[in-house]
């Protein structure tokens, strides 16, 4: 954290200036600061939510006085016309500024996040399942580094039936869908999905025909026997940004129309949903990756004028996941453990032979959770 070195009223009471000794100052307007109080008036002091409404703030609230303490650890605030004090750490205040550098039309990621692709990545991000259970520390780690290349391993687990589900609460809780609370890999005659078959499967996200898609997906290896079938991984978002640079009309493209997807399953099961390929937030964050050759719909929403475009750019996006340089390989073996965020790296599997036998057992997760115990574990430790 910076040092800081004095406090100032601006805007006539509408804001104030916080000078850093290191870095530019930060700004904060009175509102926002009256709606972020922290006093136990304002905030539950149990579980931290608001008790007021933003309209419980006075509509033309200002500051009428800011100081910092000696140390410049802390703010004292003085508003009116409520004529409220409050204090603020200034370690907090810059941990939450907003008086920074804007994106505009940039498409940018998560700081967090570190893309990769089958020459950049060094090692697979593994743990055993005996150490995750007993170590915080390396635990803490191994899911930090699940959140920023999007896939990980474990190891040594248990090779028996809904170890999965145990797997999953180490760090969060089971999506319940269609399938179960988990569900089997295995060759089926006549297969619901062309998962449970034997054919390889091209690089994809899971269940992009449901909304919301399942952000985490986690399969364990129970047996495998067999020649073949080996699972490979593309970070979706390092795809992305290579078509974004090679052309960036057909990264528009797949960012501004939406994909349909469906899934007919034989149980009165008939999912549709609707995302871009390519999913943006508003100030252009990727956020998502949609792409799934098994279950895309006929598409709908893109213009006649722009269709034909659109389908040079998802021929080229398909092209780019397809390179063997984008991809990384690795056979699970019985008791490994493999999961993804299925939000931004696809999955893919090489077909496998009809002798011996291959087991995998799935469960879905949500990424809240993962992100939830890496922040409470850090908080621990």
């Amino acid at each position: 954290m910076s040092l800081f070195t004095s406090v100032k009223v601006i805007n006539s009471g509408k804001a104030i200036l916080l000078v850093r000794k290191y870095g530019a100052p930060l700004r904060y307007h009175s509102t926002w600061l009256r709606d972020n109080a922290l006093d136990s008036k304002t905030r539950d002091k149990n579980n931290g939510q608001r008790l007021i409404t933003i309209t419980d703030v006075p509509v033309n609230t200002c500051i009428k006085s800011a100081s910092l303490d000696e140390k410049g650890k802390n703010i004292t605030l003085k508003f009116l016309p409520d004529k409220k004090e409050v204090k603020f750490s200034t370690n907090w205040l810059e941990a939450n500024a907003y008086d920074k550098k804007q994106f505009g039309s940039k498409v940018w990621l998560d700081q967090s996040l570190k893309t990769w692709s089958n020459k950049s990545l060094n090692s697979i991000p593994i743990i055993n399942y005996k150490t995750a259970k007993s170590n915080k520390k390396l635990l803490l780690k191994w899911l930090k580094f699940l959140n920023k290349f999007g896939f990980a391993k474990i190891t040594g687990c248990e090779k028996r039936t809904g170890t999965v589900i145990k797997i999953a609460k180490l760090f969060g809780y089971v999506r319940e869908t269609n399938y179960g609370k988990y569900f089997n890999v295995k060759s089926k005659i006549n297969a619901v999905n062309l998962a449970y078959t034997n054919l390889g499967l091209q690089a994809h996200t899971d269940n992009p025909y449901r909304n919301p898609v399942p952000t985490l997906q986690i399969l364990h290896c129970i047996k495998n026997s067999t020649k073949g079938g080996s699972t490979k991984v593309i970070d979706g978002f390092k795809a992305a940004l290579r078509l974004k640079k090679e052309n960036k009309r057909y990264f528009d493209l797949l960012s501004k129309y939406c994909s349909r997807f469906e899934f007919k399953g034989k149980k009165n099961i008939h999912l549709k949903s609707r995302f871009p390929m390519i999913e943006l937030s508003s100030d252009r964050e990727i956020k998502a990756i949609h792409f799934n050759n098994r279950s895309i719909a006929p598409i709908t929403d893109v213009p006649y004028h722009e269709m034909s475009n659109y389908y040079k750019a998802y021929r080229k996006f398909s092209k780019i996941i397809d390179d063997p340089d984008m991809a990384v390989s690795f056979k699970l073996k019985p008791g490994d453990c493999f999961l993804v965020d299925n939000t931004r790296v696809l999955h893919a599997r090489t077909a496998y032979s009809g002798k011996g036998s291959r087991w995998l057992q799935g469960c879905y997760a949500d990424k809240d959770g993962l992100l939830s115990k890496i922040l409470t574990i850090s908080k621990e430790i």
